[in-house]
């Protein structure tokens, strides 16, 4: 199962438009990563279950309410925030990285699939401090070191069943990368929201914001 049917096996509500934009994304990405290696050779055929269902775990963990502001930092070839902005229409993202090239290729996927709730911002994240509700990124660099990184990116007030704060999405073993952080955080493992061997060891960390 592949494509828009293995998002449709997790996701049973897509409507008509999200349907349409997610069957896009593969020729997009295909068409994009011939000029411009955004997303590693091996995984360009295994788009949906390599990129975009992990992407989406996030919407396992929360249903973002209309108004919400998502920053996805270091968004390389459009991951996580592309299709999470698809899924969420009504929420407000912002996809920032450093790398020219990359932020183009997203830019133009974004407008070509109509997303008008997408804006893309090439710069360092220790460089931009506007706040949002909810800051999503795909395995960056350590944990720790991207909560320092994006610490001061909150807002204060709460507007989700989910207090404000950070979903990292990461694998393997991190005991050591959230124990400092106490009992302040939450584990969703990804083999809870899909049975594929991909995602066996796949995880998110969610830290609220305090």
């Amino acid at each position: 199962m592949t494509g828009i049917y293995l998002l449709e096996k997790y996701f049973k509500n897509l409507n008509t438009r999200q349907r349409q934009q997610f069957s896009e994304l593969s020729e997009l990405y295909e068409f994009w990563n011939r000029k411009i290696n955004v997303i590693s050779r091996k995984d360009i055929g295994r788009l949906y279950e390599r990129h975009v269902l992990p992407s989406l775990s996030v919407a396992k963990a929360i249903r973002f309410k209309p108004g919400t502001k998502v920053l996805d930092v270091g968004t390389g070839g459009g991951f996580p925030g592309i299709p999470l902005a698809i899924m969420f229409p009504e929420t407000d993202f912002v996809l920032l990285d450093s790398t020219e090239k990359k932020i183009r290729v997203v830019s133009t996927i974004a407008g070509e699939l109509e997303l008008n709730n997408v804006k893309t911002i090439q710069v360092r994240a220790e460089l931009y401090s506007k706040k949002f509700d909810f800051v999503v990124s795909r395995a960056l660099t350590t944990f720790p070191e991207f909560v320092a990184l994006v610490k001061n990116n909150f807002h204060t007030k709460n507007i989700n069943e989910l207090s404000n704060g950070i979903f990292y999405l990461t694998g393997g073993d991190i005991k050591k990368e959230v124990k400092s952080f106490s009992t302040n955080f939450r584990i969703f493992n990804l083999k809870d929201f899909f049975e594929e061997p991909f995602f066996e060891t796949k995880k998110i960390i969610y830290l609220p914001f305090r």
